[in-house]
């Protein structure tokens, strides 16, 4: 067997990589508008994200968060992956965990399976209503110093311990606070 070896010069570091993490946005896709998919597209490029993960939510998960009606999970997956083919972005993608299961899915499980299959540091990109839900969960303060959090629009209302971890979420299209 015979080996190509290559030669580098001495001290010679690779570059560092220039994109990294994972932008998840997080919702049921029943009210978000083309509008607001670009600017989370364009959120995870002007941030140098290795991924945009367009997480939908299963009917009984919907349901069970909001308790409003949605349409079918299909439906809204598939419109997910016609607004992706037609952006041409390689990376983004659209996460079918739930249309795997076909069942509800806590956050818990959700977050634990994004962690397991994309690269961190991971990035959830929410409304300002599912920011809030999120917030309001008994794990939330175990998972915000695991994550950091980008609210597609500045809230009107915010969750106590939204406001606590205040320094762990800015808002889409703001300067990051760093």
């Amino acid at each position: 067997m015979k080996r190509d070896i290559q030669h580098v010069p001495y001290g010679y570091e690779p570059p560092a990589a220039e994109r990294k993490g994972t932008l998840v946005f997080y919702d049921s896709f029943e009210h978000i508008t083309d509008v607001e998919l670009d600017q989370a597209a364009r959120t995870a490029a002007e941030r140098k994200f290795t991924k945009l993960v367009l997480y939908p939510l299963h009917e009984e998960t919907v349901r069970r968060m909001s308790k409003e009606p949605v349409s079918g999970f299909y439906k809204r997956e598939d419109r997910l992956h016609d607004w992706k083919r037609a952006q041409g972005r390689p990376f983004i993608t659209v996460e079918s965990l739930e249309g795997k299961r076909k069942k509800y899915t806590p956050l818990d499980s959700a977050l634990r399976h994004i962690s397991e299959v994309y690269p961190s540091p991971y990035f959830l990109y929410l409304t300002p209503e599912t920011a809030n839900q999120f917030a309001s969960y008994a794990s939330f303060e175990e998972w915000i110093v695991k994550l950091r959090l980008i609210l597609s629009e500045a809230p009107a209302s915010v969750h106590p311990r939204l406001e606590k971890f205040r320094h762990r979420w800015d808002i889409a299209g703001e300067e990051k606070s760093e």
